[in-house]
Parts: structure tokens; sequence; C-alpha cells
């Protein structure tokens, strides 16, 4: 699946014991904090972070998340997050995420989250320059 993901980033956690339910997985609300560290990773790489845009009176929230599980993960597991940006609208984001098993290489959660750009009060505005010139630096 890698070769259609344009710029891609990855990211590898240990799964913590406190991310695990009463059977022994990664409780599914969890996944979405790997998300967001898949997400927070991206934009590092990019040479921004969350920080940068929000002190530049911005927001950034979720809007939408989607998951689709195919194999549980366990206290201990090592995951590889893939993230990549799917969609980059004027308005609007869609970031979308893989999880792996470090030790198999089998696809474990597949998602996305979409976003929309705010100001500092809520309203729904234009991308921020600084997020425009990052995205044109892409490979």
């Amino acid at each position: 699946m890698s070769e259609s993901i344009p710029h891609s980033v990855e990211t590898e956690v240990h799964v913590r014991y406190a991310e695990t339910d009463a059977m022994g997985v990664v409780h599914h609300a969890a996944y979405l904090v790997y998300f967001e560290e898949g997400r927070s990773h991206f934009m590092r790489t990019m040479g921004s972070n969350y920080a940068d845009i929000e002190a530049s009176g911005f927001r950034l929230p979720v809007t939408e998340a989607h998951l689709r599980y195919s194999y549980g993960v366990a206290y201990g597991d090592m995951v590889n997050i893939r993230t990549w940006l799917e969609e980059s609208r004027s308005r609007q984001l869609t970031f979308a995420y893989e999880l792996i098993s470090v030790k198999t290489g089998k696809p474990l959660v597949r998602g996305y989250t979409k976003h929309v750009w705010t100001d500092t009060r809520g309203k729904v505005t234009r991308a921020p320059r600084i997020w425009t010139e990052l995205l044109a630096r892409l490979p």
C-alpha cells in the first residue's frame, strides 16, 4: 500500500498497559490517540506543529473520524503508525492512517480523520498561509 501513499510519515510506538481494556487488547478509543500522534509527527516532519499553528491564531478541530479494525493489539506490542494527507482543501483537511504490526507487518487498523480550519473563536476559515507554504514544500 505504501507505493500509492504520497508523502507518508511513520511513527513507531509501544502499546502501553493503560491503553488496553479488560480483554487485554487496545481499547477502541485509544486508536484515535495513535492517529493524533501520527498527525502530530506528520506536521513536525513538515517543519511545523500544532503549537505554531495555534500561536498564529488558527485551530484544526476534528470533525469526523473513521476506524476499521482488522486485528487486535495487545500491551507491549510495537505498532507503526503510517500517516499521510489524503486531501487538503481551502477549509478542510483529511488525514489517513494505517497501523501496522512491527512484528508481523500486518495492517491492524485503518482510518481517517477530517478537520476544519477555524479561528480562535471557532469560526470556519481558510487554511493559514503557513500551512499552504508547508504543503508547497512536500515532495
